[in-house]
């Protein structure tokens, strides 16, 4: 397909068929991404409790990892996706040069400083002593991974901005399959316990870099990756931050609260900190899927709104709405419905974490089509380029509403504090979400008529 065939397929294509066209190898690469971080908690578990803490304690970093990667990746890709439907493409080749060699440079930074003070970054982390060991064990391969991660996470949004889901899809989805066959051999077979976990890891988002950087520099109508067009200036970093500052400010508060959250379970032991670092993996399967689906809307999303065409940035976004709730309605139903069994299935042995775990996934699952929605609206608000209102409803739900309930609710209801604490703050975030998007769509609504006009 040549660029003008992308740009006509963009903003011509029905939307009700582009979206699902475009969403499907996105799904797909969400979908296997969170099965095989699913894979290493469940291999892990078997080990023993302190392991599966462990995992979730290592989260809480590779989480900060996502976060930088994601601001640099949603950033760069959604400017590109804007500037293609501009038809701007000499800026697009810049923004993704850029936003590719800084995440490389920042890997190695988060890789050397993580290497010389893990024993310190563990017990920041939230570790206890009987964790600390297994977690050291499992930073430390995942930090040698970190370059390949965040450069990863870059390149993946970059085709997507373009239009090119299913090359993304193939670049994650393989190193997503290659992991969840290396966790057994490593972890039982060779006998390397938590390290086999963190290896096979390591080696699929080695692997997967590789495909990815191919997929960029080996197909025509693709954004090539060049050392050329590299530029650190402050007015790019302006436009590749502003983009992306509602990604790092979503997953870098993830990443704050999930070290908060270790801290809260710590006075209930081990099981407690196992418990919800299980939850808070299968949270991530299911809300997977949705992620995927709305980053099948964000190149639409942001090709049309370059190309003024609001009217189809509404259609796309109320299209979206409407699949997206009744998506996550589903999965919460079943998944509330076989919560018991999904923590016994992680860890048979330990009846504590398995009663801890169901009432909080439960309490979670209650909240699911309020997810929906929020999740749908940070979508739109980033992908247009409403960078401040963006940001504030993605440091809604991890940040000004989940970290105080964590501080706050243990407290006053123990264990219940913990596990309530996240639905609680997933309704302030409804509330909040709701009174941005009303403005936005009020915004759009009038550009569309003076565009008509």
């Amino acid at each position: 397909m040549t660029k003008e065939e992308k740009f006509r397929q963009m903003t011509e294509t029905p939307v009700n068929r582009l979206i699902p066209r475009l969403a499907i190898p996105t799904i797909i690469s969400m979908l296997v991404t969170s099965i095989y971080n699913m894979a290493d908690t469940f291999f892990v578990s078997q080990i023993g409790t302190s392991a599966s803490g462990a995992v979730g304690v290592i989260f809480s970093a590779m989480a900060m990892i996502q976060a930088v990667g994601f601001m640099l990746g949603m950033g760069s890709g959604n400017n590109i996706s804007r500037s293609l439907g501009n038809q701007e493409e000499e800026r697009a080749s810049i923004l993704a040069a850029t936003g590719f060699f800084t995440a490389g440079i920042i890997g190695i930074g988060f890789m050397v400083f993580g290497m010389l003070f893990s024993e310190q970054m563990v017990f920041f982390l939230g570790a206890t002593k009987t964790i600390a060991p297994y977690a050291q064990d499992y930073a430390r391969y995942i930090l040698i991974a970190a370059p390949f991660m965040m450069c990863s996470f870059v390149m993946n949004n970059i085709l997507r901005a373009q239009g090119n889901a299913m090359l993304a899809m193939v670049g994650i989805t393989t190193g997503g399959i290659l992991n969840m066959i290396l966790d057994p051999i490593l972890i039982f077979g060779a006998g390397m316990g938590i390290s086999g976990a963190a290896v096979a890891t390591m080696v699929s988002q080695m692997i997967s870099f590789g495909i990815l950087l191919y997929q960029c520099n080996s197909h025509g109508d693709c954004i090539k990756i060049q050392i050329s067009r590299f530029r650190p200036t402050l007015r790019i970093y302006g436009d590749i931050i502003h983009a992306g500052l509602p990604s790092l400010c979503r997953q870098g508060l993830a990443s704050v609260a999930a070290v908060v959250l270790n801290f809260a379970a710590a006075p209930y032991e081990d099981a407690a900190i196992a418990a919800m670092s299980i939850v808070t993996r299968f949270m991530m399967f299911i809300n997977s899927s949705l992620i995927g689906f709305g980053q099948g809307f964000q190149p639409v999303c942001g090709f049309n709104f370059g190309a003024r065409r609001y009217d189809r940035v509404l259609e796309a976004y109320w299209f979206c709405v409407k699949v997206a709730v009744t998506m996550l309605t589903v999965f919460g139903i079943v998944a509330f419905v076989f919560s018991r069994p999904i923590l016994t299935l992680f860890r048979r042995e330990d009846l504590r974490v398995i009663e801890i775990g169901t009432l909080a996934l439960r309490l979670q699952l209650l909240t699911m089509p309020f997810q929906a929605w929020v999740i749908m609206v940070n979508m739109l608000t980033q992908s247009i380029g409403y960078g401040f209102r963006a940001s504030l409803v993605a440091m809604g739900r991890q940040g000004l509403f989940l970290i105080p309930a964590l501080l706050v609710f243990p407290h006053v209801f123990g264990i219940l504090g913990v596990q309530m604490a996240q639905p609680i703050a997933d309704l302030l975030t409804f509330v909040l979400a709701t009174g941005v998007v009303a403005g936005v769509l009020k915004e759009l609504g009038k550009l569309r008529r003076e565009n008509a006009s």
